[in-house]
């Protein structure tokens, strides 16, 4: 399998202690199984448990684990790209070392990439998950689907393969504000998925909690679809019909001698409610200025400490 090709394993780490260890052992073992090339990159998110030092301890003895460490927290989705900027491989293949999309899914995803295909998403039967983070990610998938107009395919995995062509056009794009998966929908491409089954988390939890999600789902939206700013155009013009209608009736109420005291709480309310869509629909532009400003000042997307069997770049 992959004769003369190299498989990159792009791993992101935060704090995984309990679980990186299990993760290189099954990993190594199913790849040595099947005669695969390959190189497995770490990049550390600046965790400050033993992750690192495990690795290192790792990869003194195994030169294709390679370690990409971050100077503090970046995120998820800047760590992703550093493994992806660091890979030589012909084809990579994202995984998280919680081991819930298992190591023994990887000649499947090598199969099917090889039909032709230059990106195969993992797509889960079921997430092996508590109910509230199985509540939190549908919710946070629902989002996405209904506020960005993104085709992704529903119940998606980590796991997920893309060739050398694929990589090479991802690697243009220089955007600040990254959402990984908006942006391989819009490499487009050759692109399928294939079905894997999930297990539990290996040990510990999950960093990647709802307000991350969350936080997530609205940079998606902002980074990908102009909806916020055409809501607020509609919310306005909703707000000066409402007010039309208000001063219509108010005026044949009068007409016709109906004995009414506007009181002060009653337009208090009105301001306040006008006064809060204001700020909301000032606040939803600011947002949208920001990261325009951010975008500019073309900062680097990560700091890089370290790296460990690499070269520098």
């Amino acid at each position: 399998m992959l004769k003369d090709k190299l498989l990159s394993l792009v791993v992101p780490v935060y704090f995984e202690q309990e679980c990186i260890e299990q993760f290189i052992y099954e990993t190594t073992k199913v790849l040595k199984e099947h005669a695969i090339n390959y190189e497995i990159i770490f990049v550390d998110d600046g965790s400050k448990d033993n992750t690192v030092e495990l690795i290192k301890t790792q990869a003194l003895n195994n030169t294709n684990l390679k370690l990409v460490e971050f100077s503090y927290n970046h995120g998820k989705q800047a760590a992703l790209t550093a493994g992806i900027t660091y890979a030589k491989g012909d084809y990579l293949l994202m995984m998280d070392p919680d081991l819930q999309d298992p190591p023994i899914e990887i000649p499947n995803f090598i199969r099917k990439i090889e039909e032709g295909y230059d990106l195969v998403f993992g797509v889960r039967k079921e997430k092996k998950d508590n109910i509230i983070n199985v509540i939190f990610s549908k919710l946070f998938w629902w989002i996405l689907e209904h506020f960005t107009g993104l085709n992704l395919p529903r119940g998606l995995a980590v796991m997920r393969i893309f060739n050398r062509r694929f990589t090479n056009q991802f690697l243009k794009y220089n955007e600040s504000s990254r959402f990984i998966e908006g942006m391989f929908m819009h490499v487009g491409m050759k692109q399928t998925t294939i079905t894997i089954e999930q297990r539990e988390r290996f040990a510990g939890v999950s960093k990647f909690n709802f307000s991350r999600k969350l936080n997530l789902a609205f940079d998606a939206i902002l980074d990908f679809s102009d909806l916020p700013l055409k809501n607020i155009i509609r919310i306005g013009s909703y707000m000066v019909v409402l007010g039309f209608f208000a001063a219509f009736f108010i005026v044949i109420a009068k007409l016709l001698l109906i004995d009414f005291q506007m009181g002060w709480a009653s337009i208090m309310v009105s301001m306040l409610i006008g006064f809060g869509v204001q700020l909301i629909m000032v606040g939803i532009v600011g947002v949208y200025v920001g990261k325009i400003y951010k975008q500019v000042k073309q900062r680097p997307l990560y700091s890089v400490k370290t790296v460990t069997n690499l070269e520098e770049k």
